[in-house]
């Protein structure tokens, strides 16, 4: 039975030998602890026997006295209940606005049913169990994933399920059963790609398997020799092999048409020659195959290429992790067979395009969660910290930033739901020609949100947003980090500009004012 102790009783533990205090509730013997605080020994004795709570959550997330508890932990106050709760794997947050509404018991979404419920709550305790606690040390140290961690996801179904709905799902066990294959649709896509982002690190996000969830669907679509699709496919989502998209080059961003890796056949048609270079490619340090923009003659191709002889790969530093396997890749006469052409040569432009749509509405349910996250973040820091004698949230101008960040958070969020209703209802070969433009400036619009919200919540969070650990360590993790979203996948100029461009293609001839 746990021991209880008065408030007196704790207050005579204020001495050299013994530092007791109290925080919500609970009592700490730390008398032990003075030497290896982080912070030092005197910030403790400041504290001993006394109340300590207003002043440890000024400081500290709750994870920190979590982690410290069974060593230091030593009784609760006589009579009281301590109030502060520690979540559990696959909980939901009970803080306002901190889940999308359709989690919210008081409200109700006709896009949602169980197992869409139920597949949040596997995902969210397998992200909780399993990736976390990885990602965040991945994130610091830049070492990418590991192989257990993959194998895992694999297991589990999560590789197959990131790449969508699709008959690649059908007999797979889907995370113990939380959801059937065949009735996997875009709303449990959503689902698990707003569940994956929860690690907080932008770097690991991407480095887990990235490359894969934009490189894959090629293979899937294009590939002509269906056994060695099959096999490709069995290899990748298997966790076996590593795979990236390797389009994008530092002569050519978003102007896909302007490529220069050329690849040309040699005298006996068996093969193709590929030189040329690869920029910012995700995941491409550790990748065995490589989906490959190339061009041949005056058009565009796609193959895909085997690590090996000629193939060497170089990591970037850039402003996420070095986890996530940023690459510069250079292709040193790299032979190829033509078997390798994926779709039709000289029509590679169709097969980069066909994959566009479902990548940069992943990017936008991911940005836009995370989004959220930091909307939790700031609602709990603005209650807990005590600024000139009040709450920062009693600050008429905290709430108003607080208010602009919920309302772009909602109003995105649900632009994406009705987006994500159009694809689980339009058949897939109108949705390049109906979604293309919405899609891009909804995606458009998340990074241009997340912009606002990355700012005021350092604004919130002061010089704690600007610091790698403690207090305000994810929004300094946003703040660092959300322009990927804006540039990868297309930037949000060239993107907006689609959008336009295919309105402007449907407007009447005879619309007047």
């Amino acid at each position: 039975m746990a021991k209880t102790f008065t408030r007196d009783e704790v207050a005579k533990h204020n001495t050299e030998d013994s530092v007791w205090f109290v925080i919500d509730s609970k009592v700490y013997d730390v008398s032990e602890f003075l030497d290896a605080h982080p912070g030092g020994e005197a910030v403790l004795r400041q504290v001993a026997g006394k109340d300590a709570t207003v002043d440890f959550y000024n400081l500290h997330r709750h994870e920190v006295l979590v982690k410290y508890e069974e060593d230091l932990l030593v009784g609760t106050i006589q009579g009281e209940t301590p109030t502060v709760v520690t979540p559990q794997p696959g909980d939901l947050s009970a803080v306002p606005y901190a889940e999308p509404l359709w989690l919210n018991p008081a409200f109700k979404s006709p896009y949602y049913n169980d197992s869409h419920r139920r597949l949040r709550k596997a995902m969210r305790v397998f992200n909780e169990k399993h990736i976390f606690a990885e990602a965040q040390a991945a994130e610091q140290s830049g070492k990418y994933i590991s192989q257990e961690l993959v194998d895992k996801m694999s297991k589990a179904g999560i590789l197959h399920m990131r790449m969508g709905p699709g008959k690649h799902l059908h007999g797979v066990n889907l995370l113990d059963g939380a959801v059937r294959g065949d009735e996997f649709d875009y709303f449990h896509d959503l689902v698990l790609n707003q569940e994956g982002v929860r690690a907080n690190a932008r770097g690991f996000q991407d480095g887990q398997l990235a490359g894969m969830l934009i490189g894959l669907p090629c293979i899937m679509n294009y590939m002509k020799d269906e056994k060695r699709k099959k096999a490709i496919m069995d290899e990748v989502l298997g966790g076996k092999k590593y795979m990236s998209l390797a389009i994008t080059e530092a002569f050519a961003g978003s102007d896909v048409a302007g490529l220069r890796t050329t690849a040309t056949k040699t005298p006996d048609g068996k093969h193709y020659i590929v030189n040329g270079t690869k920029k910012w490619i995700t995941n491409g340090v550790f990748s065995d195959y490589f989906v490959t923009g190339v061009r041949t003659g005056n058009a565009l191709s796609v193959l895909l290429i085997e690590r090996g002889e000629g193939v060497e790969t170089k990591p970037i530093k850039t402003s996420y992790s070095p986890t996530a396997g940023t690459t510069y890749i250079t292709f040193d006469n790299v032979k190829v067979p033509v078997e390798n052409l994926l779709g039709e040569e000289n029509k590679g432009i169709y097969v980069i395009l066909s994959n566009f749509n479902h990548e940069r509405w992943m990017m936008a349910c991911g940005s836009i969660r995370m989004s959220r996250t930091v909307v939790e973040e700031c609602l709990k820091w603005t209650h807990q910290r005590i600024v000139f004698g009040k709450r920062l949230i009693d600050q008429p101008v905290i709430r108003q930033k607080l208010a602009k960040m919920i309302a772009l958070v909602e109003a995105n969020q649900a632009w994406l739901e009705t987006i994500t209703y159009q694809m689980c209802n339009m058949p897939y070969s109108e949705q390049a020609k109906h979604l293309g433009g919405p899609i891009g400036l909804l995606k458009m619009s998340i990074t241009r949100a997340a912009h606002e919200i990355a700012d005021e919540a350092v604004q919130i969070f002061g010089g704690r947003g600007l610091t790698q650990s403690g207090m305000g360590r994810v929004i300094e993790m946003f703040h660092r980090t959300y322009k990927f979203d804006a540039i990868l996948g297309g930037a949000e100029e060239v993107l907006g500009d689609l959008g336009v461009r295919q309105a402007m293609a449907r407007m009447p001839k005879g619309a007047r004012l």
